[in-house]
Parts: structure tokens; sequence; C-alpha cells
């Protein structure tokens, strides 16, 4: 009974630990995506001459992404924004520092 009891104890301060880990994970791979959208919007804009301030065509831009479109592991979207405008996800969180 004594051993049910203490892996009972180790699941209830384990378990939140591990949602806090995946919750941090999801954050650091959703900041990379955005990075990765940024500098392939930066990149079309150079190719394109696109001034500042001129809407980014997300397919296009999606072409300098070696593996397309990326999506969030935490369920949210992701909007392009125009050129000079760091790109945005729906998740609380996930912005770009």
């Amino acid at each position: 009974m004594l051993v049910v009891g203490i892996i009972g104890l180790l699941a209830a301060i384990a378990i939140p630990a591990f949602a806090k880990a995946r919750t941090a994970s999801h954050r650091t791979v959703c900041i990379s995506a955005l990075r990765q959208i940024d500098s392939a919007k930066e990149q079309w804009a150079m190719m394109n001459n696109k001034a500042n301030g001129t809407p980014s065509v997300d397919s296009e831009v999606n072409t300098y992404l070696k593996a397309g479109a990326p999506a969030c592991p935490a369920g949210g979207t992701y909007a392009y924004n125009p050129v000079g405008t760091d790109p945005t996800c729906t998740e609380d969180g996930h912005v770009l520092p």
C-alpha cells in the first residue's frame, strides 16, 4: 500500500511538470517557425523589390520556406503580415522577442 501511495505522490508532482515543459516546448517551436517565416518574407521582399508596408503573399513567401508552410504545434494560426512587420501567431505568448 505504501508503494501505491508513493507512486501516486510522484505522479502528482510529475504530471504538472510535464505539462509545463510541453507548453514551453510548443512556444519555442512556434517562435522558431515565426523566425523562419520572417526570414522567408524578407527574402521574398528583396527578390521582388517590395517596400516596407507591402502586403505579403503567403503562397509566394512559402516557396522560400524549406519545409513549406509551418504549423503552430499548439494549434494557433500564423499571420504573415506586411513586409517590415513581424509575423504573428494566434496563441498567447507565441511572439517574436
